[in-house]
């Protein structure tokens, strides 16, 4: 590995034990064995390498949680709507720094054109990819208002449950009362009932 991509690393690392905004050049140094002078060199600045490695932090996350919700389990529930949500928390769970970390690029990012147009340009691709989990559908076949209806509503749940969750974990939402929330909203019978 070269600087620059140990540089990437030790910034990915910092990022997800300190958070975005307290994460300085000192701490990516640290954590890649590189010098301070090695992150002008290859990324311009240090807020540039630490959205690199946010945008990097990110792709590898969405791989991997792309791969968990669509893996089947022995013990998985037979209602994928079920088993969605709980992977979903699962995640949130067990990826909390990189969730918590990508709120706080979300609000640096008014400040900073450029990251909010890579941010904006992920959503797009979550939207597709949340459609085509939810209607089974492979991605490169789903339509634009399919893309655009059930694909934003899929990532607006995901954003108010990942609230939930960062912030209050102990009365946060369980997958079944998510389920059964979602089929009571459309007007189908709950889980309970």
């Amino acid at each position: 590995m070269g600087h620059r991509e140990d540089l990437l690393q030790g910034a990915k690392k910092a990022l997800l034990e300190k958070g975005y905004a307290q994460t300085t050049a000192r701490d990516i140094v640290a954590a890649s064995g590189t010098n301070l002078a090695s992150i002008g060199y290859h990324y311009g600045s240090t807020k540039a390498l630490l959205t690199a490695a946010m945008l990097s932090a990110i792709e590898d996350w969405g791989e991997a949680f792309g791969q968990a919700l669509t893996e089947e389990k022995d013990d998985d529930p037979a209602d994928p709507m079920l088993r969605f949500w709980q992977r979903v928390i699962g995640s949130i769970q067990s990826h909390r720094a990189l969730w918590l970390a990508s709120v706080e690029v979300l609000i640096h990012s008014e400040h900073m054109p450029d990251l909010r147009a890579q941010l904006a340009a992920g959503l797009q691709e979550g939207r597709s990819g949340m459609a085509a989990m939810v209607t089974g559908t492979f991605e490169g076949d789903l339509d634009k208002a399919t893309i655009r209806t059930v694909g934003s509503v899929q990532m607006a749940l995901m954003s108010g449950v990942l609230t939930q969750w960062l912030t209050d974990p102990a009365t946060a939402p369980s997958a079944e009362e998510i389920v059964e929330g979602i089929r009571r909203l459309n007007g189908g019978p709950g889980l309970h009932q």
